[in-house]
């Protein structure tokens, strides 16, 4: 297993070393005052522990991404493993970092009204539109996801409708009371349940010496599908999510200090991928091949979880870590929720202070949620995986406008940028949901929308540093 121990050592590494590199790059201003502070208003905005921040951020980033598609990007093979380092570490981490500071630097600003003010006011009309679009699916998945785990876990002795109706009442709470008073509260509890079966799923693995795959670039999958793009679809969550960038603003609403941000964001992203490569190898190890395909065919990643939990814990520890996972996606669904509904409610600049507003603004969203949880959920994830990868580029592209107009090192955003955008245009002109263009003819016209995009990008970059440079000169001559 040293590519396993080399990969999770690698993400380790990573955020000492890169994740200094890309603070150094964004300059952190210590003595600056926090959104926490400077704009407390008791619901969103509530100054909290660095601790407490971490684990919140861990869960309402770490949904079933980290589990569910790391299992379905076990058919690959060890080039998952790749993916989901070099992603954590160069893209996803610093992607993660750059939304919750620049949202700090912007009063807890969400993601829609930073696109508006970095890159356009079209994009923020777009963007508010498909960021609650991503976090309507997200919350459905998260919601038809755990109650089928539950209902599994108790065999069957509650109905699946009952088990459905309870996470939606826990989410409505969830997304209407402060931020302090249900998720502070709770989620340290639900993340050290986290920990506990990933750290015991990764440590059986080890202990018994499980047979992982070593490094190969062979594409094992048994249907033959691509790497590129699939697998960074499939995997998105443990590599790279742009569910993230709605999710970093909840916690740059109640972090205390700038200099809390690394770990925060940056070091909570790459325990996902710790998290991710655990469930991979452990999916890859136990089941692997045709084996591995067919009993996702028959029950879902799902499944799986279940297998690999009861087979290397028992039924004790087995049970635990279903519990564990089954906590990821409810901590991921909640939020979800609770952002779609800030985001709508800073677009149309209704104040949240009074609960009235909370609910005429919440209410609706899980009406469609719950018209939504009848689709199929194959269909859902594969909507939530091609929207999840264009918001991680807009988002990527909003944190280098930012370094660009202040003459910093862009390209640590900008090109996985590029990257993000390639993927998420090969997917839409390949799959069957998008055009169904073949494969070779899909690379040629992503490449073609990707290089248009850079072109404006650069457009933007220059217009705005001119803007940025007459403020400049235009205080100076007021300060003399």
């Amino acid at each position: 297993m040293i590519t396993f121990l080399a990969s999770i050592a690698l993400l380790i590494i990573g955020y000492f070393t890169y994740g200094k590199l890309i603070e150094k790059i964004f300059g952190v201003k210590e003595a600056r005052q926090t959104p926490a502070y400077s704009m407390k208003d008791g619901v969103d905005y509530i100054p909290m522990g660095t601790n407490r921040n971490s684990l919140i951020q861990l869960l309402n980033i770490a949904g079933v991404g980290p589990i569910f598609g790391p299992i379905m990007g076990a058919l690959y093979g060890p080039v998952a493993f790749i993916w989901i380092v070099a992603g954590a570490i160069f893209a996803g981490a610093v992607h993660d970092y750059l939304t919750g500071m620049i949202s700090i630097r912007n009063n807890g600003a969400h993601l829609p009204q930073l696109a508006g003010q970095f890159l356009g006011k079209t994009m923020k009309h777009v963007v508010n539109f498909v960021a609650v679009l991503l976090l309507l699916l997200v919350g459905t998945v998260f919601v038809t996801a755990p109650a089928g785990l539950l209902y599994n876990v108790m065999n069957g002795w509650m109905a699946l409708g009952v088990i459905t109706a309870i996470i939606f009442v826990y989410y409505i709470l969830a997304t209407m009371l402060p931020v302090d008073k249900i998720i502070g509260r709770i989620y340290p509890v639900l993340g050290a349940l986290l920990l506990i079966s990933a750290i015991g799923i990764g440590g059986m693995l080890v202990f018994t010496g499980a047979p992982i795959p070593e490094l190969t670039l062979q594409n094992m999958h048994p249907a033959g599908a691509a790497v590129f793009p699939i697998l960074m679809i499939t995997i998105a969550c443990g590599a790279i999510s742009g569910f993230h960038a709605t999710q970093s603003p909840i916690i740059s609403r109640t972090l205390q200090n700038e200099r809390n941000g690394r770990k925060v964001f940056y070091g909570m992203m790459i325990v996902e991928g710790i998290i991710a490569m655990i469930w991979a190898a452990a999916a890859m190890s136990l089941f692997y091949g045709t084996d591995l395909s067919e009993l996702i065919k028959t029950g879902g990643a799902g499944l799986v979880v279940s297998e690999v939990s009861f087979t290397l814990l028992g039924a004790i520890g087995g049970t635990l870590a279903v519990l564990g996972v089954i906590v990821l996606p409810i901590t991921s669904g909640d939020t979800a929720f609770r952002s779609a509904r800030m985001i709508i409610a800073e677009y149309i600049n209704v104040s949240q202070i009074k609960i009235t507003n909370r609910l005429w603004i919440a209410l609706p969203l899980f009406a469609v949620a719950f018209a939504l949880t009848k689709m199929d959920f194959t269909l859902l994830w594969r909507y939530f995986g091609v929207t999840n990868a264009a918001i991680s580029a807009i988002a990527l592209f909003v944190g280098a406008m930012y370094l660009a107009i202040q003459y910093k090192m862009h390209w640590v955003a900008t090109i996985p940028a590029i990257f993000m955008t390639m993927v998420a245009f090969t997917f839409i002109f390949n799959a069957p949901i998008g055009f169904g263009l073949p494969m070779t003819t899909s690379y040629v016209a992503a490449t073609v929308a990707t290089v248009v995009v850079l072109v404006l990008f650069a457009y933007k970059v220059k217009l705005n540093r001119q803007v940025a440079n007459f403020k400049l000169d235009a205080d100076e001559k007021k300060a003399a």
